[in-house]
């Protein structure tokens, strides 16, 4: 560099690194710069974008399960209070059914009382005896609407269907003119409370009569016609014959044998 430019103001400014090191300012941008272009920097940037991904993912991962748990924890309350409610209601409908058995002995003697006297004498008895009488109606009365206030109910099944679940077979009657299997004498009434059998009725049954109308129908639908049963046996014939029949001999082969050893 001649004199002449080293005459002139700010000439080695930007030259060398005297200049670089005169302009303090410039460095940190410099080296910014130097970090922008160097080969890590975008590989840490990836580094944190797929943490963040992995920590979005387990938040999401704990937030499905604790709605999970959630719902299920909301069912199974439900379920709870439904079966509490329904305890609830059976405890608040059947809680008597001991004692309610226990008072149905109470109602048989009353009725018994009534039907001591028959109605013949009963029109010729004294007038006492008819107040009595009429007193016990009246107790054995009170004592039924009583049960029934309290879902306890009377069943007479007379001219009914026997049904196992609410009737105890004692006897049979023979009767041609009634359909089997129909309640003909109630020894004993019988009770429910609620939707449960309380006492079952004790009754007498005829037997030899026709078929009752339902089961009759069952029996034919179940029960195939003649036309089907010949039908069938023919078919049976058919198959136990083509069964028995001895099968043809297949023709040809011995007597190409015996020609071959001629």
């Amino acid at each position: 560099m001649d004199e002449s430019e080293k005459g002139r103001p700010g000439a080695s400014a930007g030259n060398g690194p005297e200049g670089e090191a005169a302009n303090p300012e410039s460095a940190p941008e410099a080296a910014e710069a130097a970090g922008e272009a160097t080969p890590w920097a975008g590989g840490a940037e990836a580094a944190e974008a797929a943490e963040a991904q992995d920590a979005l993912a387990a938040l999401q991962a704990d937030n499905a399960s604790l709605r999970d748990q959630l719902l299920r924890a909301l069912a199974e309350m439900e379920n709870l209070r439904q079966r509490t409610a329904r305890e609830i209601r059976d405890a608040r409908t059947y809680a008597i059914a001991n004692f309610a058995r226990d008072v149905l002995a109470v109602s048989d003697n009353l009725r018994r009382a009534i039907e001591a006297l028959p109605d013949s004498e009963r029109a010729a008895a004294d007038p006492a005896l008819k107040a009595l009488l009429d007193g016990v109606e009246m107790t054995e009365r009170d004592l039924q609407q009583t049960l029934e206030k309290h879902q306890v109910k009377r069943i007479d099944p007379k001219g009914e269907r026997f049904d196992p679940h609410f009737h105890q077979a004692m006897f049979e009657v023979p009767n041609a003119d009634v359909a089997s299997g129909t309640v003909v004498e109630v020894l004993q009434a019988g009770y429910v409370i609620g939707e449960r059998m309380l006492r079952p009725a004790m009754v007498g049954v005829s037997k030899g009569g026709p078929k009752p109308a339902a089961k009759a129908e069952a029996e034919a639908a179940e029960t195939p016609q003649a036309g089907d049963q010949a039908d069938a046996a023919s078919a049976r014939e058919a198959t136990d014959a083509a069964q028995i029949r001895p099968q043809p001999r297949p023709e040809g082969k011995i007597g190409a044998k015996v020609d071959k050893s001629a």
